[in-house]
C-alpha cells in the first residue's frame, strides 16, 4: 500500500465512521490511493489511528459510490476509472434527468426558481477555487433544486443513489478548467428553459449538458 501521508481530521459533529469515510474518499479522489490499490483494513486503521470497524464501514460506503470494488479472495481495492462504467452510469442519469427537468418545468415555484439562481451563482463563485470537492458539492446543490422541484420522492431517491455512483466522474469533469465556461452556459440555459416552462428546450439542454460531460471525461480516461 502507498505510504499515505493523510490523517483523520476529527469533527465533533460527525461520527467517526463518517470522518474516516471522508478521509478515504478524499484520498481516492486526489489520487493518494490509486486505482487498483488494495485497501487493507488493518494497515489503514493503523495509519489513521482508529480501530478497524470505522474503516470497514467506510469501505462499504465507498463501494456504494463506485470508488471501491470488493474482489473475491482479494478484498477491497480502489476501483478503476473506465469509459464503460462512465457511460453506463451517465446513460441512466441522462434518462432520469430528462424526466426530472420535464417535471421541474411544470412544477417549480417562484421560490424554486429563486433557489435555482442562487445555487447557480454559488456554483459560479466557487468554480475557480482550489477545492474540487467543494465545487462538486456546489454542482450537486444546483441539480438538487431541480430534483426537489419534481415533488416525486421515488425519482429523487433514484437520482440520489445514482449521484453516489457518478461522484468520481463529476469530480474528473470539474477538474477540466477548459470546460468551465461551457458548464456555466449550460446551467444558465437550463435555468432559462425552466423559468420559461419550455419543456423541450430544458430536456435538450439537459441532455447536451450530460453528453458533454461524457465526452470530456471519456477523453480524460483515454489519456490515463
Amino acid at each position: 500500500m502507498t505510504d499515505l501521508k493523510f490523517e483523520v481530521s476529527m469533527s465533533e459533529y460527525l461520527p467517526l465512521r463518517d470522518v474516516v469515510f471522508n478521509t478515504l474518499r478524499q484520498a481516492i479522489l486526489r489520487g493518494d490511493l490509486k486505482p487498483g490499490e488494495r485497501l487493507m483494513e488493518i494497515s489503514l486503521a493503523n495509519k489513521l489511528g482508529v480501530s478497524r470497524t470505522p474503516v470497514r464501514e467506510a469501505i462499504r460506503k465507498l463501494e456504494l459510490e463506485g470508488l471501491v470494488l470488493m474482489i473475491p479472495r482479494r478484498g477491497a481495492e480502489v476501483a478503476q476509472i473506465t469509459e464503460k462504467s462512465l457511460r453506463d452510469v451517465l446513460e441512466v442519469r441522462r434518462a432520469l434527468e430528462e424526466l426530472a427537468v420535464q417535471l421541474a418545468c411544470e412544477r417549480m415555484t417562484e421560490q424554486g426558481i429563486s433557489d435555482l439562481n442562487t445555487a447557480a451563482k454559488a456554483f459560479q463563485k466557487i468554480l475557480s477555487g482550489p477545492d474540487i470537492t467543494a465545487v462538486a458539492e456546489a454542482d450537486v446543490a444546483f441539480h438538487d433544486v431541480i430534483y426537489m422541484a419534481t415533488g416525486n420522492q421515488r425519482l429523487i431517491s433514484l437520482l440520489n443513489n445514482l449521484r453516489e455512483q457518478m461522484y468520481r466522474y463529476r469530480v474528473e469533469y470539474l477538474k477540466r478548467k477548459e470546460c468551465h465556461a461551457q458548464l456555466l452556459a449550460e446551467h444558465q440555459e437550463i435555468i432559462d428553459a425552466i423559468t420559461g416552462k419550455q419543456v423541450e428546450r430544458a430536456m435538450k439542454a439537459t441532455c447536451r449538458h450530460i453528453d458533454n460531460q461524457v465526452e470530456a471525461v471519456s477523453d480524460t480516461i483515454r489519456k490515463l
